[in-house]
Parts: structure tokens; C-alpha cells; sequence
């Protein structure tokens, strides 16, 4: 789904992070049985048992298929031990590598506008997997969970990072995986939006917003 109004002047690209400028089942698979670890402690059962209940609680979101952090929450986590166990269990380092065709996308893409990073992920770990996607040096700035512990969608937080990047929603365009958590708020509020679900399709943008 793309949201880019002929004519639009854009000034600033906003990418998520995880599932966007990179796509590696097996990082996920890492973040989803640490979540299940974690639940498991909280509630006293099985990590498969508390895959049932992690699974359960997403689809029981108002969004349909809710993040995981917020299926976490609502059987009893906090995001901050969240995350603090993602820092200690997941491990980036020798799983994800540079792609020469991201990088050289967002090269040019730097050339012409402001790029930022807005995730889910939090600082320390996010830092991790830009460097070992050699994308590190790529953003102006970096959003994460622990700017706000509100994960997407949520409205202040997604106003304070217009705010802090100095940009109108008529002049940004959000990059995401997933049009309900990355995308839809944004729109909401009058940004271009652009959904990728490969990195076929992220490296399409760069005809987009020539």
C-alpha cells in the first residue's frame, strides 16, 4: 500500500526497523521465545504453554494482530524486563550481514532527504542490528521504545518525533512492515505512508520518491 500524493514535497523518511530494512526469520523466532521465556516465568507454565497464551493475546488486540509487546503487557509483563531480556537473549552478531542493494539505497536516499529510524525495538539492541546491517551511519536519529515505553501505534509519541525532527506531516513519509501498527497513525495524521513486505519492495522507493 503506498501513500504518496503526486506533487507532495517530502523532506523526511521515517523506516521502521525490524521486518523493514531487513527480513531474517530467525532474529524473530530469538524475540518471539524470549517473549515466551518471559511469560512463562510470569505465569508459572511451560514456554509452549505460554506461546498459547502470547498467541491468544495478540489476536485478541483491537488491531487484529497486536505487537508483541503489548500481548506481553496484557499477561502481566512490564516492557521494561522486556526488553531487558531481548538485550541479554537475542543476538544479531553473525545471524544478519549488510545488503549492498539497502545500503546503496539509502545512499542516494540520504542525498535527497532527512532518514530516520522509529521502532519497537529498544536502543542498545537496535544499535546492535544497524551495525551488523552496516546501516549505523545511514539515520539523522533514532526512535526507540525507551524514548516513550509506548510502543506503536501511539499518537504522542509519533507528534513528539515530528516535533523533534522539525517536520510537517506533509513532508514525511513513514517506510513500514505492518500498515496497522507502522503506517496507519501516520496517515491518520497526513504523512506519506509506504508499505513494504520484502526488500524487493523497499528498494522500489527509491523510483517513488525521485
Amino acid at each position: 500500500m503506498t501513500g504518496i500524493a503526486a506533487g507532495q514535497t517530502l523532506r523526511a523518511l521515517v523506516f521502521d526497523l525490524d521486518g523493514t530494512l531487513y527480513q531474517d526469520e530467525r532474529l524473530g523466532e530469538e524475540v518471539h521465545q524470549c517473549a515466551c521465556r518471559y511469560v512463562a516465568s510470569l505465569q508459572g507454565i511451560s514456554a509452549l504453554e505460554a506461546e498459547g497464551l502470547l498467541r491468544k493475546a495478540r489476536s485478541c488486540s483491537c488491531e487484529g494482530e497486536g505487537t508483541l509487546s503489548l500481548g506481553v503487557v496484557s499477561l502481566g509483563g512490564n516492557l521494561q524486563e522486556l526488553h531487558r531480556r531481548f538485550n541479554l537473549e537475542v543476538h544479531p552478531e553473525g545471524v544478519l550481514h549488510p545488503d549492498p542493494r539497502v545500503l546503496e539505497l539509502l545512499a542516494k536516499l540520504a542525498g535527497r532527504f532527512e532518514l530516520h529510524i522509529y521502532t519497537n525495538n529498544n536502543r542498545a539492541l537496535s544499535a546492535r542490528i544497524m551495525t551488523e546491517l552496516g546501516v549505523a551511519e545511514c539515520f539523522r536519529k533514532v526512535f526507540t521504545i525507551e524514548d516513550s515505553w509506548h510502543p506503536k501505534p501511539y499518537r504522542s509519541t509519533l507528534l513528539g518525533i515530528l516535533d523533534a525532527i522539525g517536520r510537517e506531516p506533509s513532508e514525511t513519509l513513514f517506510v513500514g512492515d505492518r500498515y496497522q501498527v507502522d503506517l496507519q497513525l501516520p496517515a491518520s495524521l497526513g504523512c506519506a505512508v509506504f508499505e513494504v513486505k520484502s526488500i524487493e519492495e523497499l528498494l522500489t522507493l527509491g523510483e517513488l520518491v525521485r
